[in-house]
């Protein structure tokens, strides 16, 4: 922890907490220095300003408990590289591996700082995610990409915002379907009932997911998805509001499973140098038991 104190001058008058906290301490990001607003971590005249939008006033005192950010171990970590040039990386996630650090991973090492052990990855807004433009949870397998230059981060966070960036996966769900196919459209957000669960809410930011129905047998189906938003836990609310969970989801009310049985198959991105449209796939890991099914994933295209 660090105190830093400053009393405002007339050249900050009207000037945004933030934005003087930012001038003040050029090293830390604006995003992570709102988050410490917000936690009460700023005070002006000893009271607590939770407000990163507060308007300074000349002769304010303004006092900061610096929470330095979350310092990232680099640690070797045995990772399946699916593709890699100087710009991006594609990784194939197994199942139990923490994207990037934060609340409740201490001690384990993570996919960025296993990256970060043999390579250098651009400073994003939250410096415990450098290069991490995407996330999958940790019980999902499958494709994730990653920025190693500046100029990637910036192409791929753009590409991923406008929806350029398309993604497949693969899912074992309970029951069959009457359809073939189709879409669900429900607005997902927090489940405030469960701090740790999303929920399909009215209040919910926009969610889409399209479906097609690969195999069925007996009570399950296996589907191939394609989200069209970005949503947390987007695919396993979405198949549960419905009523086919996620074989393995029991967070979500699906039965237990050795392992969660959604898989990140396919992710198509454009090149942040070249414009060159890049694909990269992994099949489902041994674990899943899409051999069962009798779809050779090296030929299944999604339908248009």
């Amino acid at each position: 922890m660090e105190q830093i104190s400053r009393k405002i001058g007339p050249e900050d008058q009207g000037r945004r907490l933030d934005q003087f906290l930012v001038a003040l301490e050029g090293h830390v990001s604006r995003a992570e220095i709102q988050r410490q607003i917000r936690d009460g971590r700023v005070s002006i005249g000893g009271r607590p300003v939770l407000q990163p939008s507060h308007r300074l006033r000349i002769g304010e005192q303004v006092a900061w408990e610096q929470r330095m950010p979350q310092i990232l171990t680099p640690a070797p970590l045995p990772l399946d590289i699916v593709y890699e040039d100087s710009e991006v990386l594609a990784v194939n996630k197994p199942a139990g591996l923490i994207v990037h650090p934060g609340a409740g991973t201490t001690g384990k090492t993570t996919l960025v700082e296993g990256l970060l052990a043999t390579r250098t990855l651009p400073a994003s807004d939250d410096p415990a995610r450098p290069g991490i433009v995407h996330r999958i949870d940790k019980e999902t397998t499958g494709i994730l990409v990653v920025a190693k230059t500046p100029r990637a981060l910036a192409s791929l966070k753009r590409q991923f915002a406008e929806r350029v960036v398309e993604k497949l996966y693969v899912a074992l769900v309970v029951g069959s379907f009457g359809e073939s196919e189709g879409c669900i459209d429900a607005p997902v957000g927090r489940d405030p009932r469960a701090p740790r669960r999303m929920a399909v809410r009215l209040d919910g930011r926009t969610a889409q997911t399209e479906f097609r129905v690969l195999q069925r047998q007996l009570d399950r189906s296996l589907v191939l998805v394609r989200p069209r938003t970005g949503r947390t836990h987007q695919i396993r609310v979405h198949f549960t509001y419905i009523g086919h969970p996620v074989v393995g989801d029991t967070l979500y009310g699906g039965p237990p499973n050795a392992n969660l049985l959604l898989h990140a198959w396919k992710l198509t991105i454009l090149h942040p140098a070249t414009g060159a449209t890049l694909t990269f796939e992994a099949p489902p890991p041994a674990t899943f038991p899409w051999d069962t099914y009798g779809v050779d994933f090296s030929s299944e295209r999604a339908a248009r």
